[in-house]
């Protein structure tokens, strides 16, 4: 049989039938990610509506003019906020750029927060009204959803429940809806996203239910992941795999090109990136320290210095 990445219901987490249901779902969770580093999420309780809402009001953006996008964009910003152009992002180490658009909708926060210098305001299209309202909900069903992903991987690897709650209720984090227009022309080197591991915590995946999503294995070969249309794809970001030394792997993935007049065809999807709050330590745990897995980092980095460095890698800074 091909490998296959597990699905989860996250009900026994949240509302479990038993003590003991709940901690099965803890090991079923970080058996998963210590073997893959991704699993999908069902039964996580975010409405249909409000997805199927968000992602109408993200598609009608892409559908405007380039010239109404772009003034979107923020010069210099790092693709923080608003809009990135296509044949901009790149994946590290990648010769070609990624054959995507796409926008990152941030934490909103006050303009006297400490972090105000290093998280700006918003921006929103003003020709397409719903996707303020629409997008912000998304942003904040996700981060609760993630939160609570989080619960159950701190209990994993023998931390308190709510080690995460007061690192990250100011995270960095981004909802980034993403447009790959159609491919129209045949043996391009480019693909819609070259193979990359993710720079936050952990990402959730809304809408994942398209094809072209791959996870390398331990093997070095590539897994579709097309998930069902309820179940949300999350997966660990390098700033995990480094704080917990690797017990949570960072899984390399990619969106491939699909083949004949499916390319002819328009993907979007929308993945929510949890970030830590900027000032963060990413500093090894001492409880994923072993003789057998001895740190990996000695020298701890901040999680907005940590950013920096690898938006630097992916050309959007």
């Amino acid at each position: 049989m091909a490998p296959r990445i597990p699905t989860l219901d996250i009900r026994r987490f949240i509302q479990p039938a038993s003590p003991e249901d709940r901690q099965a779902f803890v090991d079923d969770l970080g058996a998963a990610y210590r073997e893959w580093g991704f699993a999908g999420i069902r039964n996580h309780g975010i409405p249909q509506g409000l997805i199927d809402e968000a992602y109408e009001a993200f598609k009608a953006f892409f559908a405007l003019p380039d010239a109404t996008k772009k003034a979107y964009h923020v010069a210099g910003g790092g693709g923080a906020r608003g809009y990135t152009p296509f044949g901009v992002e790149t994946a590290k180490d990648s010769r070609h750029f990624d054959l995507k658009e796409f926008w990152h909708i941030g934490r909103e926060i006050a303009d006297d927060s400490g972090y105000r210098d290093v998280m700006p305001p918003n921006l929103w299209p003003d020709e397409v009204p719903a996707f303020h309202e629409k997008g912000y909900a998304l942003y904040r069903a996700l981060d609760d959803l993630g939160s609570q992903v989080l619960r159950a991987l701190a209990l994993h690897i023998d931390l308190p429940e709510d080690y995460f709650a007061d690192k990250t209720d100011f995270g960095n984090s981004i909802l980034r809806p993403i447009h790959y227009p159609p491919i129209t022309a045949d043996d391009i080197p480019n693909v819609r996203a070259g193979a990359h591991g993710d720079i936050n915590l952990i990402t959730l995946l809304v809408g994942a239910s398209a094809a072209g999503l791959e996870v390398r294995s331990h093997e070095g070969g590539w897994v579709p992941f097309t998930a069902d249309a309820d179940t949300i794809v999350v997966n660990i970001g390098d700033m995990l795999q480094r704080l917990t030394n690797h017990v949570y792997p960072s899984t390399i993935h990619r969106v491939v090109n699909p083949p004949g007049e499916l390319a002819r065809q328009p993907r979007y999807s929308v993945p929510f990136f949890l970030h830590p709050n900027p000032d963060f330590l990413i500093d090894v745990l001492p409880s994923c320290i072993t003789p057998d897995n001895p740190s990996r980092y000695p020298e701890p980095i901040t999680a907005q210095g940590y950013l920096e460095e690898r938006l630097r890698e992916i050309k959007l800074a």
